[in-house]
């Protein structure tokens, strides 16, 4: 440690809150490599996802409603991100193309980027096109007298620069997602509507958002057309950063001479999470919303919900019997170890029916006394994003976990195979149990695998650098939860991952609304 860090940077440390133990844990990993999950097989219909037909959807669905007063319901909704990357072909655009010599049809073809396309054949339809027209014309006040090739560079100018409207540089959260008759609704608004859902008798509802500081007043500004939301804010705390280094795995530098810290990832929002104190938690990704379809999409948050509620009910009658002070029958004790093993996906040890009836009851509390989660997960259609997994653990015990494909070793054919043939994949919609059987919070930072981390290629300054990820919030900050995949349909997975999928028709208004 003398070698790595000087008095000034343990000052440095010190000052930024950031645990030294941690960042030696992380420095090992960046020299000694951090071992890649083991697939054994994608998680599939009857192997690890359950499917439900439409009655029962309704019936779980009518159980979340007729339970849901019971307890305290939050949704969490990870909203810190800028926007950056919805418009990057965007801003590739602005800083390849010369308005005075270029025309749009060359630069398409010279890039190979029909993204362009797509957004000047779209344009009209996007929720902000009044706006960005108004902005333009206000600062380009010849604008009329440009060629199409000119006006289209002066609007996408206006859309991300700070003198125009600066969509790159702000949250999702707060762009105009959709369009209803005359009003434009960002995610913020659409996040509210499907909150309903689950609000109490009198239409009340929680919404918790991660955000930027800088950025809460616009999200407030939002929400305050909505009285009977109460919403909280978070930031990501500074002191989960993960030191950066270089290809060397020396730690990296600023100009300065500071030591260079970036943010963990989603991963640091476990902390978050941890902080809320509500019963039921739903947790889904700012962009992933839509303008049609609400019922539908209602009533399969219902589905999770009532899964959740109904399997966590089971759960703690069990976790009662197992604490009871009258000692749980041999009869009982099969009952709940098959219920661990053909609904909750815990494949207990072939020795198991060897231990003695008291060893048998301790591993049973400790198997279910855990977080639940209830993962919608949809057909794999090439969509980009994390999938449902066996995975084998270094004792060769087999779980259900999400992982991303950063954390498979894509070298290896068997692993890639896997991988390939997934059926399914995770579009981020969960609902989590977080209090215990005597209703007790969990500490989630319990049940994170501190191996499920990864390593991936940034750059700084220009410079190429090596970054620590911490484990994803719904990968490895979740690997040791209560885990149940359920199919839901690909209709409730809708995310905005770049400008021109505002233009699908789950974010464009439909005929009876034009």
């Amino acid at each position: 440690m003398e070698k790595t860090f000087s008095e000034q940077d343990l000052v440095y440390i010190a000052k930024r809150g950031n645990s030294l133990e941690k960042i030696l844990q992380q420095l090992h990993y960046f020299r000694n490599g951090i071992s890649k999950m083991d697939l054994e097989r994608s998680a599939t219909h009857n192997d690890g996802i359950w499917v439900f037909s439409e009655a029962e959807v309704k019936t779980f669905s009518a159980y979340f409603d007729k339970h849901k007063s019971k307890y305290e319901i939050e949704k969490f909704v990870p909203a810190s991100g800028a926007a950056t990357r919805m418009f990057q072909f965007l801003s590739e655009f602005l800083d390849r193309f010369n308005p005075e010599t270029d025309t749009v049809t060359s630069y398409v073809n010279r890039h190979n980027d029909s993204n362009i396309s797509v957004f000047v054949v779209g344009i009209r339809n996007f929720p902000f096109y009044a706006e960005l027209k108004e902005r333009t014309r206000q600062l380009y006040p010849d604008y009329n007298q440009f060629n199409s090739d000119k006006k289209i560079h002066a609007i996408i100018s206006t859309l991300l620069t700070k003198d125009g409207l600066n969509f790159a540089n702000k949250p999702k959260g707060v762009l105009p997602f959709h369009k209803k008759g005359e009003a434009v609704l960002t995610p913020i608004d659409e996040h509210v509507s499907e909150a309903a859902f689950y609000a109490s008798e009198k239409g009340e509802a929680k919404i918790h958002f991660t955000i930027s500081p800088e950025f809460q007043r616009d999200f407030e500004t939002i929400l305050a057309k909505y009285p009977q939301i109460k919403a909280t804010f978070s930031y990501q705390d500074a002191t989960s950063d993960t030191i950066a280094v270089d290809h060397d795995n020396i730690p990296f530098r600023l100009e300065n001479g500071e030591l260079f810290f970036r943010p963990g990832g989603h991963g640091a929002l476990i902390d978050n999470l941890n902080q809320l104190t509500s019963d039921i938690i739903f947790i889904k990704n700012i962009d992933n919303v839509a303008q049609n379809d609400k019922q539908k999409l209602a009533a399969y948050k219902k589905l999770l919900g009532g899964i959740l509620l109904q399997v966590q009910y089971q759960v703690f009658a069990y976790l009662q019997v197992l604490h009871d002070d009258n000692e749980a029958s041999q009869e009982q004790i099969d009952e709940i170890k098959k219920y661990a093993e053909t609904k909750l996906n815990f494949l207990l040890p072939e020795e198991f029916e060897m231990f003695k009836k008291s060893f048998q009851v301790e591993y049973l509390i400790k198997l279910l006394n855990r977080p639940i989660r209830v993962c919608g997960m949809v057909k794999n259609e090439g969509e980009p994003g994390g999938g449902p997994f066996w995975v084998k653990d270094k004792k060769g015990r087999l779980t259900l976990q999400i992982v991303e494909s950063s954390q498979i070793d894509l070298q290896n054919e068997n692993q890639k195979t896997i991988l390939n043939n997934a059926t399914h994949f995770n579009p981020v919609d969960l609902v989590c149990g977080v209090k215990d059987f005597r209703g007790n919070k969990f500490d989630l930072t319990k049940f994170v695998d501190p191996d499920a981390a990864f390593i991936t290629e940034k750059t700084k300054s220009g410079k190429p650098i090596k970054a620590f990820e911490l484990p994803g919030l719904w990968n490895g900050a979740m690997a040791k939860w209560t885990t149940v995949f359920v199919e839901v349909p690909l209709a409730t997975f809708n995310p905005v991952k770049t400008v021109n999928d505002l233009l699908k028709p789950a974010h464009q208004p439909n005929d009876l609304e034009r």
